[in-house]
């Protein structure tokens, strides 16, 4: 029985590129929090740059998708929060950079 990894999940979310910015979503520091469950469902709080981001179901969507092609994962949710509102201080250092911060 394949065991998921947090690490997995985060390699697959790092697939899915805010085509606004041009950088995926974990190094954006857009993933809030990952749970994965004793039955192999994963739930993956998200938050976007804006509220009212126009991209935001397709962003949603691919996350799920991106989460849901890890081996293992019975089922993906992804919610979107906004709380706490994302701020350009979560990005990693690597997305900083890109963005000249």
């Amino acid at each position: 029985m394949p065991t998921i990894t947090k690490e997995q999940i985060v390699d697959a979310l790092k697939t899915v590129i805010d085509i606004e910015i041009g950088i995926d979503v974990v190094s954006l520091g857009l993933i809030y929090d990952i749970v994965i469950n004793d039955d192999d469902t994963v739930q993956v709080k998200m938050s976007l740059t804006v509220p009212n981001c126009p991209m935001a179901s397709m962003l949603k969507e691919q996350a799920r998708n991106a989460v849901a092609s890890v081996e293992g994962v019975k089922q993906a949710n992804v919610d979107l929060v906004f709380e706490p509102r994302w701020t350009p201080d979560m990005m990693d250092e690597s997305a900083k950079k890109l963005l000249g911060r």
